[in-house]
């Protein structure tokens, strides 16, 4: 249950960045659930081999580097799912950056209130 929420919360997020972001398109929202699932999987499987590839630039950067990572998965993302477009690179950190802070944001409203 809590997988859906997320998922969910991602799609949401994805689609108010795409009202927001004039270079970020999606059509409609079940291609932002799609969106919401892709980008989990490639930052699941593809991101960690990413920044173990690039770890030596990674640190030159002082971790800077990862927005670039970041941009990648994002502009990977766009490349597979029709419907979901990015202009640019620019447009695809900048989606990256205002998406996790809007899925920091979401998450912490939605959480379950922890028992002890």
């Amino acid at each position: 249950m809590k997988l859906i929420l997320r998922l969910l919360l991602n799609a949401v997020a994805v689609v108010i960045l795409s009202y927001v972001l004039p270079g970020v398109g999606v059509d409609s929202p079940t291609t932002a659930i799609i969106v919401a699932l892709v980008l989990g999987i490639l930052n699941f499987l593809v991101k960690p081999i990413l920044i173990v590839l690039t770890l030596p630039i990674t640190i030159v950067t002082l971790g800077l580097f990862l927005l670039i990572i970041n941009a990648m998965i994002i502009l990977m993302a766009a490349h597979f799912i029709p419907g979901f477009e990015v202009a640019s690179i620019w447009w695809a950190i900048i989606f990256s950056l205002l998406l996790s802070f809007l899925q920091s944001i979401l998450h912490s409203i939605f959480k379950e209130d922890k028992k002890n």
